[in-house]
This record gives C-alpha cells, structure tokens and sequence, in this order.
C-alpha cells in the first residue's frame, strides 16, 4: 500500500488551515497550533488518516469496487478529474446533481437520454431532424456531456465516494451517508469530520495540496486494481488447469 510521507505532505502545504475564527471545534484533535491568526494541522495525523483511507479503498478496489470522487470548486476540478480518468472511475467536477445518488434512475434515464444521442447520429436518424430540433438536440447533447459524461460508464450506485470540500459538497455527503454509501473525505479546519467515514485532515482549497493527498489515493487504488487483475487471471489458469484435469478424465474413463 501507499505510504503518506509527512516531508512530501509540509511541502504541498496540506498543513495550511482556515483562519482561527472560521475554525470547526470538531477538528480540535487534528490541530497543531496557530499561527499568524491561522489552524495549522497535525501532519502526522493527517498521515496516519491518510494511510486509513488508502488501506480501505485499495480493499474496496481489489474486489472491483467502484468510487465516486467530487470536486466542483475551481482549484480541484482539473486535479480530481486528471486522477480520476487515470483511474477509470466515474467523477463529478461540475454542479452536483441533486438526487445523483438517491434518485439514481433518474440520473441514468438522463445518460441513456445522452447515449440515444450518439446512436441517432450514427444511424441517420438525426439528420432527418429540421436544423432548428438539431441544434436543440446538440445543446441538449452538450449539456449533458457537461454534467453527465463524467459517469456515463456508472450503472450502479458506486461503493464510495471520495470529496475535496465536504462543506461545498454537503449535498453528495448528505445523499451517501443516507444510502449508507462511506464516505472519504479531504478535510479541512473549517468542515465537521464527524460527516464523513474516513477523515484527511488537510487544506482542501489549494491544488498542490488536493493533487499531493491525490497522488497517495491514486497509487493505493492502482494496487487494488493490479490486484484484483492478478486474482482474475489466477481464477483463469486454475479453471483452465481444471478443465484439463477433467478432459483428462474423460479421456482415461473413454479408454
């Protein structure tokens, strides 16, 4: 598993807090000290946090699960969603979806809805439309590639989610909690942690620090997926060495 290292997280500045009057008191714990009218945060916690959350997702992933990552606000959207491509999971960078998760058919009519798009284009059905209904339909189509295209590949409710800014994203931690779905969350002195399953203190509002806590996540899911990949192909060879052991068998009783 990936390993928090305290050194890489000071020089991102993941210790960099809120100012010490927008402070939540429920980050106590997580509090170094202050300075200069700003919560400094307790990087070896936030390493021990870190580690936390990245055994747990490189379980999730190793059993082929699927996590959800949200980020709307300006300095995550690039970050989260260049990790998340990497990773091939499904990610929210745009306006959260009221209802993503709890009204979760609805959201997947609306991909279909996109999807239905695309085959009309491919089979001539769309250049039979008037230009007026095409150029309604291509904003149509862009709107929803706008919001949707991100988890276009998601037909079920994902295993987890994990958000930069549970504050701004209080809708999504709202949603999953209510569904039961666990919660990873970068944290910071302003936000309540008792939100969310698997806390990481840290700056949540600069990009070298969302994109550092990032790197950590993204190498402990990439173990979980070459080992979910390395267990497939085991299952494969010992059904193949199966098969043959059988034929074998055949074989001899034939004889």
């Amino acid at each position: 598993m990936a390993k928090a290292n305290v050194k890489d997280l000071l020089e991102a500045g993941v210790h960099f807090g809120h100012m010490t009057r927008k402070w939540n008191p429920n980050m106590a714990p997580y509090i170094f000290m202050e300075k200069n009218g700003i919560h400094i945060v307790d990087l070896h916690k936030t390493a021990v946090k870190l580690d936390e959350a990245c055994s747990a997702l490189e379980k999730l992933t190793s059993a082929g699960k699927k996590v959800l990552f949200v980020a709307t606000k300006k300095q995550a959207k690039e970050v989260v969603a260049k990790h998340a491509s990497e990773l091939n999971m499904p990610y929210i960078t745009e306006r959260w979806p009221g209802g993503m998760l709890t009204n979760f058919v609805t959201i997947r009519k609306a991909v279909k809805k996109m999807n239905s798009i695309d085959k009309m284009k491919k089979d001539g059905t769309f250049e039979t439309l008037s230009k007026k209904e095409r150029l309604q339909v291509d904003r149509q189509r862009a709107n929803l590639e706008k919001n949707l295209g991100s988890i276009s590949d998601m037909v079920r409710l994902p295993s987890a989610i994990f958000v930069v800014d549970i504050m701004r994203e209080h809708i999504a931690v709202t949603e999953a909690k209510k569904l039961g779905i666990p919660v990873f969350g970068i944290v910071d002195t302003n936000s309540d942690p008792r939100k969310v399953d698997f806390v990481i203190p840290g700056n949540d509002d600069a990009s070298k620090s969302i994109d550092m806590i990032l790197n950590v996540v993204s190498d402990s899911i990439k173990e979980g997926q070459s080992q979910r990949k390395a267990d497939k192909e085991k299952s494969k060879e010992e059904g193949e060495v199966v098969s043959a052991d059988k034929d074998a068998d055949f074989d001899a009783a034939a004889e």
